[in-house]
């Protein structure tokens, strides 16, 4: 097992908030505590990314991620390449796109991988990165590890566990397959149910380079008390 040492932890954390009753004064408190913690990335729904470049700014080393087809996925390919492209005119750096888990249960992989390719050359294009969320909830292991292998193959940055909206977030069991089937350049993003120190190493040490959570400051400050 690494011990990961703090700064390495708190980069990996893109702190997060994606209710649906989020307000202008949660985003404030959000990019603030980013800034003062020395988070990698804040995230946050489409309609207030314009608002959190704003207030990050764009000399700072926090990354702004925004989702793409969220929180299900089933959107059509185009109107997710206009997300993408909004996104993009409000200063993302970052976009975590899901994937139409509908069309996995098809088999539609000529049409999924595609759409991944073309999504992730528009986010390329703009010198951003794409994280792809497979919701492994919803998925068996053969699903997730031909996922994990096709999205490698349309030039994804990241592959992601969960929205945190379906009924299970990320598991160490998905991470290690994720990590097993994904090549070295393609990132693994553990998100959905991270809320403590332990659980953030845990997901590290399984093989995630990136942390989707609310709970940033709790593991932060459980960091403090562990350096005491």
């Amino acid at each position: 097992m690494i011990n990961f040492d703090s700064k390495i932890i708190l980069k990996s954390i893109e702190h997060t908030n994606l209710q649906p009753t989020l307000v202008s004064s949660d985003v404030e408190k959000l990019v603030e505590e980013a800034k003062l913690y020395q988070f990698g990335g804040v995230c946050v729904p489409p309609y207030w990314a314009k608002k959190a470049r704003r207030d990050l700014g764009y000399n700072i080393d926090i990354q702004l991620v925004t989702v793409i087809g969220f929180p299900l996925g089933y959107q059509r390919s185009e109107v997710k390449m206009q997300e993408v492209i909004s996104a993009i005119k409000d200063g993302v750096n970052e976009f975590d796109m899901v994937v139409n888990v509908s069309a996995v249960k098809m088999q539609a992989w000529e049409w999924i991988k595609p759409e991944i390719a073309q999504i992730a050359q528009k986010v390329h294009e703009a010198e951003g990165l794409l994280k792809v969320i497979l919701e492994t909830a919803y998925l068996t292991d053969e699903e997730i590890i031909k996922l994990c292998h096709l999205c490698s193959d349309a030039g994804t940055d990241f592959v992601k566990t969960s929205t945190g909206f379906a009924p299970k977030g990320a598991t160490m069991e998905g991470v290690k397959l994720m990590r097993t089937h994904t090549p070295t350049h393609v990132g693994i993003k553990a998100s959905g149910g991270i809320r403590t120190l332990a659980q953030a190493k845990d997901f590290l040490n399984a093989g995630a380079e990136r942390l989707g959570t609310s709970a940033g400051v709790q593991i932060f400050e459980e960091l403090n008390t562990e350096n005491i």
